[in-house]
């Protein structure tokens, strides 16, 4: 994985689909979910400005996560069906690169401790269903169709630190 870094961020509109699941339906869902974001956007004719994601609104791990699968557009779309436009705000954002899927939950506690030996104060605040975050996402660098094998997969996780630490 790379070092983690902190930087400022624009904020960046997307079309997603929202759900709760078990984090064992994550390997299902998240496919599945911009599979469908994909056929929106090619219905409308609009091309993506980055790679997929998935935004974690509020994570309990033991029992369910409020997720949000996205693709960053140019501009919000009207919403469809399950189907609706979002923003990933702006701000200072902390984040990483790793590769592998299998080394996501690594990633995102090496992310954390980085954070936590440099005094950063993430935007987030404990809820009765769990830690909720302003913002936090991965997202997909490297496209499953050019690259197969999931142990290559590239993806960044990033996480908006509270209002308190932006420049």
């Amino acid at each position: 994985m790379t070092e983690p870094k902190s930087e400022d961020r624009m904020a960046q509109p997307y079309m997603g689909m929202r759900t709760r699941i078990p984090m064992q339906e994550l390997g299902v869902v998240i496919p599945q979910y911009i599979g469908e974001v994909f056929a929106f956007l090619g219905k409308q004719g609009v091309a993506p400005v980055h790679a997929p994601f998935v935004r974690y609104h509020v994570i309990n791990m033991p029992e369910m996560l409020d997720i949000e699968v996205g693709i960053p557009v140019a501009s919000p779309l009207p919403d469809e069906d399950r189907i609706h436009g979002g923003v990933l705000p702006a701000g200072r954002y902390a984040s990483l690169v790793y590769t592998g899927i299998e080394n996501g939950i690594q990633a995102n506690a090496a992310l954390m401790e980085w954070g936590a030996r440099h005094g950063l104060v993430w935007d987030s605040r404990e809820t009765k269903d769990g830690e909720a975050f302003g913002s936090r996402f991965e997202s997909f660098l490297t496209d499953p169709e050019k690259q197969p094998d999931q142990g290559k997969w590239e993806t960044e996780v990033a996480i908006r630190l509270a209002e308190s630490q932006e420049k």
